[in-house]
């Protein structure tokens, strides 16, 4: 398993199967929006406020003696605008990861509101017109789940609950496929729904009107969206024990090429030459030779004929191989990734 420190406190921890992100609100600095959130708004009113303040928390260990304190001083994320709009929605979305399959858990802790007194998570978020949400209400006394698509909502469901306000409670939602759990204080609270309208999104933190609402402790156990690339080329590594290497690049804006998809994940993202530059613009076959092996790189093209990618293949070579033998067999390759790869759009789904 291995674990990379992500910048202003978000930790990733990955294993083949499965990740781990916690948001560490305490390492970013107070009275500022958390780096890699942003805010945003869902109905009228006023922009919302979204900053780290510092609060008390349940500390995390219990007590050795009775004079041992029992909470904790540290930075939590807080929405504190007021404005008592009714269709008043304020949002605070992360900006990196998007999920598919995943439990995001995070604690809350409602401070105020007369007009409203809410909190909840918005996951599977797609823009400011297209989420889902599940929240809390201590003036409702229920917890709701429900969807807005394409700015409308849909009617809430969910149980009547005793959300208390100045307390710390725990909410949670798992997503699996087009099933999506609730809990409240780690209890489901009822069954599973179905829903086909978002496959995946972004997740974050919402709350309604004038409420003041405080999250901590947030973390998201999810399973890694392999890329269709990738998963082409695990399959074409798998089949063929000939194929020594396979690399997918695509172009970026600035000119260059960069690795999508490789047999070695940590090679993703590095920058490709001048071969795959020119295999996307012009059409260019590249040839080259390695102890053993062979080195061919040609484009790879949708179903228009249209260059979208660059593929690099290494291959174990035979004795008396000449270029055109490995051409052929590189183009055979590049053929049943084009057989599954249709669209510039394909490579990344």
């Amino acid at each position: 398993m291995r674990i990379f420190n992500w910048l202003f406190g978000a930790t990733l921890t990955v294993s083949l199967s499965a990740a781990e992100m916690q948001f560490n609100f305490g390492d970013a600095t107070e009275g500022t929006t958390p780096p890699n959130f942003s805010s945003a708004l869902f109905g009228t009113g006023q922009p919302p406020v979204w900053k780290i303040v510092t609060a008390e928390m349940p500390s995390a260990f219990a007590p050795l003696t009775d004079k041992a304190q029992s909470v904790t001083r540290h930075g939590v994320l807080a929405q504190t605008s007021q404005d008592m709009t009714d269709e008043h929605f304020p949002l605070c979305v992360h900006d990196g990861e998007i999920f598919r399959d995943f439990k995001f858990t995070t604690q809350f802790k409602i401070v105020s509101g007369v007009t409203e007194q809410m909190a909840g998570i918005v996951f599977r978020y797609q823009n400011s017109s297209n989420f889902y949400v599940v929240r809390a209400s201590a003036l409702g006394r229920n917890v709701r789940f429900y969807k807005v698509v394409n700015g409308l909502r849909s009617d809430p469901l969910g149980p009547e609950i005793n959300v208390t306000t100045g307390t710390w409670h725990k909410l949670a939602v798992q997503c699996e496929g087009n099933q999506i759990s609730i809990f409240y204080d780690d209890q489901l609270v009822m069954p599973p729904l179905g829903d086909n309208s978002f496959a995946e999104g972004k997740l974050g933190f919402w709350t309604k009107s004038d409420s003041v609402s405080y999250f901590a402790d947030s973390q998201v156990t999810y399973t890694p969206i392999v890329p269709a690339a990738q998963s082409v080329v695990n399959s074409l590594l798998k089949k063929q024990p000939r194929i020594l290497d396979l690399r997918i690049y695509t172009q970026s804006a600035t000119n260059t090429t960069r690795i999508l998809a490789s047999k070695d994940l940590a090679d993703v993202g590095k920058f490709g030459t001048e071969a795959e530059l020119a295999a996307i613009r012009e059409g260019t076959v590249s040839f080259g030779r390695e102890s053993g092996a062979v080195l061919v790189c040609m484009p790879l093209h949708d179903r228009n004929g249209d260059f979208i990618a660059a593929v690099r293949v290494k291959l174990k070579s035979f004795w008396g191989e000449t270029q055109d033998n490995a051409v052929t067999r590189a183009r055979l390759i590049v053929k049943q990734i084009q057989e599954q790869i249709l669209s510039a759009d394909d490579l990344k789904r």
